[in-house]
């Protein structure tokens, strides 16, 4: 309760009509001109119908799978709007394609990544489906990606790259089949994984 005090957020409130978004860039080998292309998302987002309410800071994270590129930046944000989740997430990929994204390969390279995370604590479509991703291989996941929305993301509690910079923004935000809160599922995450990560600025 005092994190969420300190950072002025109504779980009950809140976390029920808000959206938790990730940002990643791994354009190029200059991770400062990925910083601002995370920033120009930014901007793009608060124009689109949502508004960001927390932005973490930025965190320099190795590409995944290893060699599949230059090392990402990525941050976490927590936007509020009166869009449905599958209104947001097409929003999201029409930003995407505006800053040029393609979609040619699976965790490829990308101009920008923008995922939505979760939205309050829907889960969609349901639970079962969501267990199928959850515990889907390694190489399944590199090769097929689900057609429909999927809520909470599958593997948000695995990804360091993901919990860091959430925690920042909404720590005590719970995983609604998981029961854990943010900062349970950070603290519980393999240290070789986290000590992989590196800050890179303040909010962008």
């Amino acid at each position: 309760m005092a994190a969420q005090a300190e950072l002025g957020i109504d779980v009950k409130q809140n976390y029920r009509n808000s959206f938790l978004l990730a940002l990643g860039s791994n354009a190029s080998d200059d991770a400062l001109n990925n910083e601002v292309i995370l920033k120009a998302a930014v901007t793009h987002i608060n124009q689109s119908g949502l508004t960001i309410e927390r932005i973490s800071g930025i965190w320099r994270t190795p590409a995944f799978p290893a060699g599949a590129g230059p090392d990402f930046a990525n941050a976490c944000a927590l936007a509020s709007g009166d869009l449905s989740a599958a209104q947001v997430l097409e929003v999201l990929h029409q930003i995407e394609a505006e800053m040029g994204r393609t979609r040619e390969k699976r965790w490829g390279q990308r101009v920008i990544d923008l995922d939505l995370l979760a939205a309050g604590d829907l889960v969609l479509p349901d639970a079962v489906t969501q267990r199928h991703w959850q515990e889907l291989p390694l190489e399944a996941q590199m090769r097929v990606a689900p057609e429909q929305l999927i809520l909470p993301h599958p593997r948000l509690q695995d990804r360091a790259f993901v919990l860091l910079p959430l925690c920042e923004v909404a720590p005590d935000w719970r995983h609604p089949l998981l029961g854990q809160s943010v900062s349970e599922m950070c603290a519980a995450l393999d240290p070789g994984e986290v000590a992989a990560l590196r800050a890179m600025s303040a909010k962008p």
